[in-house]
C-alpha cells in the first residue's frame, strides 16, 4: 500500500457538496488537504472535516485572493492547487508523487493538460487546448490577484506535463446561467478598475465574435451540441461582461453629475 506524499492540496469551496467527495478522493495520496471554504450552506464543510482537511472559514474575496489564502495555509514545499468539481487520475497521481518525492530538478512548477467534461462528454476541440499550472513549488508560486480568471504565476522553470487533470464542469444550464451572471459582473467590475471601457454595440459585437471564434475557429462544431451549448454561453458571458462594463461606466458619470 503507498503511503502519503508530502503534498499539500489547496481548495476553495463554496456550496461544492456534490463535488467535493470525488475531488477529495482522487488527491486522498496527498498527506495535507486545505479547504477555504466562504460560507456554504451545503454539507461541505462537513464533509471536508470528516474526511480529514484542514478547513479554514473565510468570507469571499476574489478568485485570485481566495486561492492564495488557501496556499498561504500550506505546510509543505509541493502544493497542489485544485478546483472542486476536479479531479487527478490515478495515472497523474503516480506522476505527481514521482516528483514530489524525487530530488528538486532546477524546476519550479509543473502544467497539465486539462481534460474537460460537460453534459455526458469530452469536450475535444472546442477546449482541446487548456493547459494549466497547478503544481509548484509553495516558495515560488502565487496566484495571480484576479477576482476571476486567476491563474498561478512561478518564478522559475515551469514544465509541461503529458499527464491530464479532469474537470467536470457545471452541466446544469440554470446553474450555468447564474455562473454567468456571477463571473460577468466579477469581469466588467475588473474591467473597469483598470480603466477599460465599452458601449452596448461594442458588448454585442464582443458576443458574436466569440461565438465564431469558439464555434468554428475552435472547431466547436465538431463536439456536438455540446459544443453549441458551450460556443453560446461563453458568448452570451462575454456580452454581458462588457454591458456591463457599459453600465458601471453610466452610473460613475451619473454619480459624478449629481454631486
Amino acid at each position: 500500500m503507498k503511503g502519503k506524499t508530502p503534498l499539500s492540496v489547496a481548495i476553495i469551496t463554496q456550496n461544492e457538496a456534490a463535488n467535493l467527495p470525488d475531488c477529495l478522493a482522487s488527491v486522498g495520496f496527498a498527506d495535507q488537504v486545505v479547504v477555504v471554504d466562504s460560507g456554504s450552506t451545503d454539507d461541505t464543510v462537513k464533509i471536508a472535516s470528516d474526511l480529514g482537511c484542514d478547513v479554514f472559514d473565510k468570507p469571499w474575496r476574489g478568485f485570485g485572493p481566495q486561492k492564495q489564502f488557501a496556499i498561504d495555509q500550506c505546510r509543505n514545499s509541493w502544493v497542489l492547487v485544485l478546483d472542486a468539481d476536479e479531479r487527478i487520475p490515478e495515472d497523474t497521481a503516480d506522476v505527481i508523487r514521482t516528483i514530489v518525492s524525487r530530488e528538486p530538478n532546477g524546476v519550479a512548477g509543473y502544467s497539465f493538460p486539462r481534460r474537460n467534461w460537460f453534459q455526458g462528454r469530452w469536450i475535444r476541440h472546442l477546449w482541446g487546448g487548456d493547459r494549466v499550472v497547478r503544481l509548484f513549488l509553495k516558495d515560488r508560486g502565487r496566484m495571480t490577484p484576479a477576482a476571476v480568471h486567476e491563474s498561478v504565476e512561478v518564478d522559475g522553470v515551469v514544465e509541461d506535463l503529458d499527464s491530464p487533470i479532469e474537470h467536470y464542469t457545471e452541466s446544469d444550464l440554470s446553474k450555468i446561467l447564474i455562473k454567468i451572471d456571477h463571473y460577468s459582473t466579477l469581469g466588467a467590475r475588473e474591467a473597469f478598475e483598470s480603466g477599460k471601457r465599452s458601449s452596448i454595440y461594442g458588448a454585442c459585437s464582443r458576443g458574436a465574435l466569440t461565438f465564431l471564434q469558439n464555434y468554428f475557429l475552435r472547431l466547436g462544431f465538431l463536439d456536438g451540441y455540446q459544443g453549441l451549448t458551450l460556443s453560446v454561453t461563453d458568448a452570451v458571458n462575454k456580452f454581458f461582461k462588457y454591458a456591463k462594463l457599459n453600465a458601471l461606466h453610466k452610473q460613475a458619470r451619473s454619480s459624478e453629475r449629481n454631486r
